[in-house]
């Protein structure tokens, strides 16, 4: 129980203290673990889990799309915003297709955000990657 509530109390610290980079992190972190979650759910013919996980995907990426500022951005930016768009069209289509190919299209393209955002945050932080 102590240790189930000192975990708990860690993970909203976290979320609560991070900084908008680190919080950026943590939504990609979770989108690749949602869609994987989702993929596996697919396999496993457990439709409603598959459903809630892709669902949680989409919404991490809305997220990013309602938080990129294009207009400051540029147009890596714009290219930015195409990418979420189209892996939330994708995510939608496997979705409503239950179709594990297109998850295993989407997915890579979700871990490569992620190694993106990683990169670029090292980088700021002038640690860059090995």
């Amino acid at each position: 129980m102590y240790a189930s509530n000192a975990y708990n109390t860690y993970k909203t610290n976290s979320v609560n203290y991070a900084s908008k980079e680190q919080l950026l992190l943590m939504l990609v972190e979770g989108a690749v673990k949602f869609s994987k979650i989702g993929r596996q759910a697919m396999i496993d013919k457990d439709i409603k889990k598959s459903h809630e996980n892709i669902v949680k995907t989409e919404n991490i990426f809305y997220e990013l799309m309602s938080s990129l500022d294009i207009s400051k951005a540029g147009d890596w930016g714009q290219s930015l915003m195409s990418l979420y768009d189209f892996i939330v069209r994708r995510l939608t289509d496997a979705n409503i297709k239950k179709d594990v190919k297109i998850m295993d299209e989407v997915i890579p393209l979700i871990e490569n955000v992620r190694d993106t955002w990683n990169e670029a945050y090292k980088v700021s932080k002038g640690t860059p990657g090995v």
